[in-house]
């Protein structure tokens, strides 16, 4: 019995010009489009969420320069690992595709930064986190990081059309176009999925006009026919977040109905979670907690019973008082930091011995009702004002005349 590699390794792209999806990166004025045809490589950070071709691409670059690739897992694999892929490539030069780059221990770290930095190697970090936030600076400053967008249903369907007539001895069943649909909706922007629920139907239906009821009975994939399209999808949740951010009952019951039928937990679960934190914030913070016991029953007793759940927490969302002021104080914050406003830290905030011109840090806990006057913000900025506290609940409603109470305290202390 001859085994063969799934559809989805023998399909994976092999030159630029066949990667969908990514046009920022891998279009005509894409920077890896770029960067091939003006033979300079550098090192790289891809992150994305999965299945959007990162190591696709990585492996696509190597293949363009002609590189001896590597693979290392900076989760699982040793630093002895690493040095062995070193030894061996330091005098003709290498690429290392580093998965879980944001798990990669100082250890390793340490070993591996110079041969980056001194060209020995090109290294080619994967990761599903924002390396913004999850890498190690040191790592991140001697690479350029390029973000990967979810691949779009319109793409997933228009590399299924490529692989099919690219492995038509394989491939022998033709697929309606609403089963592509149907693939593309059900595989969560990922090709590698689409591809492998391809390869499914076609062993299960060889030779054959596959429809998209004989699709359901093998993938048993949700059904979005409710919707015919990815915008309409997205649509519904929008709408959904509204009719809640409204206060609507109705409308946002009538809208979560819609999201029930069509059987995606993890958007409504996501969805809600993103409302309990952007829409009803501090206006009611226990919101918070009970959306994250809702997602557990949900997942502990799945559908049909979780739409009890889901309903219950729809109710007691929207019909609760509204803030945003959180999502507002840190967009007005950020904002200015995206303008190019990040001026000198205090002094006195630095946690440097002998730091020249050092000002003593008075420690709040020393002092009555731990408040003590000292300016934090940085000069420039020392009279801006972020959170702007609102009153359309009792927990806020307490926040603001906290916030109000502390600033006459420390005005007086002055």
């Amino acid at each position: 019995m001859e085994i063969k590699r799934p559809l989805a390794y023998r399909a994976r792209p092999k030159t630029i010009y066949e990667i969908v999806g990514q046009k920022h990166l891998v279009g005509e004025n894409g920077i890896i489009r770029k960067m091939i045809s003006n033979d300079q490589m550098f090192s790289l950070i891809l992150y994305g969420p999965p299945g959007v071709g990162k190591t696709t691409i990585a492996s696509v670059i190597a293949n363009n320069f002609g590189l001896n690739t590597f693979k290392f897992n900076a989760s699982t694999d040793k630093k002895a690992q690493l040095r062995e892929i070193i030894e061996v490539s330091i005098n003709y030069g290498a690429l290392v595709i580093i998965d879980e780059i944001h798990r990669m221990n100082k250890d390793i770290q340490d070993f591996l930064l110079p041969h980056v930095e001194e060209g020995n190697i090109i290294m080619v970090g994967l990761t599903t986190s924002n390396p913004y936030h999850s890498v190690n600076p040191a790592v991140r400053s001697r690479a350029h990081v390029l973000k990967l967008e979810s691949i779009s249903n319109k793409d997933i369907i228009y590399r299924l059309k490529q692989v099919i007539l690219e492995y038509k001895k394989d491939l022998t069943s033709t697929l309606e176009e609403n089963v592509y649909e149907y693939i593309a909706q059900g595989a969560n922007h990922e090709i590698r999925n689409a591809l492998n629920s391809m390869e499914i139907l076609n062993m299960t239906y060889p030779n054959t006009n596959i429809t998209l009821d004989m699709a359901k009975k093998v993938l048993l994939k949700p059904s979005l026919s409710l919707d015919k399209n990815e915008d309409n999808y997205f649509n519904i949740l929008s709408a959904f977040q509204k009719s809640i951010r409204g206060s609507d009952v109705d409308a946002a019951l009538h809208y979560l109905g819609r999201l029930i039928a069509m059987e995606d937990l993890t958007s409504i679960l996501r969805r809600m979670t993103v409302i309990a934190y952007e829409d009803i914030g501090l206006a009611n913070p226990q919101i918070v907690s009970r959306m994250d016991a809702c997602a557990r029953g949900c997942e502990r007793v799945g559908f049909p019973e979780a739409r009890i759940l889901l309903s219950m927490l729809t109710i007691d969302m929207a019909l609760s008082p509204k803030s945003n002021s959180a999502v507002s104080a840190i967009d007005k914050a950020l904002d200015e930091i995206m303008s190019g406003v990040t001026p000198k830290i205090p002094n006195h905030l630095i946690n440097i011995a002998n730091f020249e011109d050092k000002k003593k840090y008075l420690y709040p806990h020393s002092y009555k009702d731990a408040l003590v006057y000292q300016q934090y913000l940085p000069d420039e900025l020392k009279n801006n004002t972020y959170y702007d506290g609102k009153e359309t609940g009792k927990y806020e409603r307490a926040l603001k005349d906290r916030n109000k109470q502390i600033k006459t305290v420390i005005n007086k202390k002055k």
